[in-house]
């Protein structure tokens, strides 16, 4: 019996007998819920607070009498949250800071002949608001990512909506990330109808400019139908993790490595590519191992079975990166000797997490780099979150009459050739002498 006969915990396959579409397929499928979140869009839309405490209390099963998080309720919440850990947000969130304070926009002006004047200003999002989910774990770590870099690009109102517990109130831990982030109004409201206050406006929640934040699919499908109206980041998927591994690791470090991608969600993607055969097993013994103790083996051996993947390659560096870049992963370890000089080979990942001692989770919690990214392959055309998203821009021209003189001609025959005849005379009729000239 083959190694990739074996009955495991993972599937371990060779790299040419895979197709393509096996390693792009979107990861996690969900029944249609558009018309159900069209509804609760409309409701919160016509209704405001009032469809909002309605929808709480049918889907967080918890009436509530305020939706904002009162003073009370933060003092309560962050005397359940000792120093110690204050300090390790703290030290998180300035890790945070310096990673992303180097990406803040610089306004540019470019002079030309003849006075003319060109260039780029770039402002805050005046209002942002974040969603934060709440579910099977609690995530103070995405607020320090998702606020921070809004706190640096200088958003001047951000307001943050989280589901409430069974108990009505918001996690604490929450709670104290938001308040090392600087935020001051929590309101605690989930799902969909989250989506919508932050859209519309309710009389509690105000209206903001653009929803950032991973939720649930109806969170996910909410994003979609409001965009446009607001602005929305992108719309996250299942997370995923690709290792890149030469025979020199440790089997039972990289089967940690994968096991705590896939205790994220039953849907998340943990793969490993490795040219070592006898890797391949040992890994996948130790996934074994130590799924058997781990707390969350329910959700971890269903993400395994549903997505996970050891693939067999050549042994070539080169047909591993060849993996990597078609699948475009939202976090990939690259575990090799001098993988620095791998980098620059890399084209499509989220974010790169470069040698032994490099594990993903550092990423998401105190190195710095952003780990809201982009899933689902679309790091092939996206970015990790960062302080552009928080910015808009305005360019602005400023020309003299002699420099547009000297360019109107050129203008007036674009336009003629377009069929824009009235282009051409806003040129034409500031120069008298050229005027009759837009028909010619």
């Amino acid at each position: 019996m083959s190694i990739a006969e074996k009955e495991n915990v993972i599937r371990i396959l060779e790299y040419r007998s895979v197709e393509q579409a096996e390693l792009t397929k979107p990861r996690g499928s969900h029944a249609d819920v558009s018309a159900s979140v069209r509804e609760i869009l409309e409701a919160v839309r016509t209704e405001g607070d009032a469809a909002l405490l309605r929808f709480t209390e049918r889907y967080d099963h918890v009436r509530l009498e305020s939706l904002q998080v009162t003073e009370e309720e933060w003092a309560d919440g962050l005397r359940e949250v000792d120093e110690a850990f204050m300090d390790i947000l703290r030290q998180a969130a300035e890790n945070i800071r310096r990673y992303h304070e180097p990406q803040r926009r610089q306004n540019y002006m470019i002079t030309g002949e003849d006075g003319v004047v060109m260039g780029k200003i770039f402002r805050p999002i005046e209002k942002v608001g974040m969603y934060v989910p709440n579910g099977t774990a609690a995530y103070p770590s995405t607020v320090l990512m998702d606020l921070v870099p809004a706190r640096i690009a200088g958003c001047e109102e951000i307001v943050m909506v989280t589901p409430p517990g069974a108990d009505g109130r918001v996690n604490p831990y929450i709670l104290a990330a938001a308040r090392v982030a600087g935020i001051q109004k929590i309101f605690k409201i989930g799902g969909a109808q989250a989506i919508a206050a932050l859209a519309y406006g309710t009389e509690s929640v105000p209206k903001v400019y653009k929803i950032i934040g991973p939720g649930n699919a109806y969170v996910a499908e909410a994003k979609k139908q409001v965009h446009g109206l607001v602005s929305t980041d992108t719309v996250a998927g299942p997370s995923e993790v690709l290792i890149i591994a030469d025979e020199n690791n440790d089997p039972r470090i990289l089967a940690a490595d994968l096991l705590a991608q896939a205790e994220h969600d039953p849907d998340a993607s943990a793969m490993l590519v490795t040219g070592s055969v006898s890797l391949a097993g040992q890994v996948a013994e130790e996934l074994e191992k130590q799924l058997a103790v781990l707390p969350r083996r329910e959700i971890a051996g269903a993400s395994l079975k549903n997505n996970g993947m050891i693939i067999l390659t050549d042994g070539t560096l080169d047909m591993a990166l060849e993996i990597a870049n078609l699948i475009a992963p939202e976090h990939l370890e690259v575990c090799v000797e001098e993988p620095m000089q791998v980098l620059g080979r890399v084209r499509n990942a989220g974010s790169i997490f470069l040698g032994r001692y490099s594990p993903e989770p550092l990423g998401d919690y105190m190195a710095g780099p952003n780990h809201t990214l982009p899933t689902g392959g679309s790091a092939k055309f996206s970015s990790p979150l960062s302080v552009d998203d928080f910015v808009t821009a305005s360019q602005f021209t400023c020309y003299t009459k002699k420099a547009l003189e000297k360019i109107a001609p050129s203008i007036v025959r674009f336009a003629g050739e377009e069929g824009l005849q009235g282009h051409a005379r806003s040129i034409l009729s500031r120069f008298e002498e050229c005027e009759g000239k837009a028909d010619e």
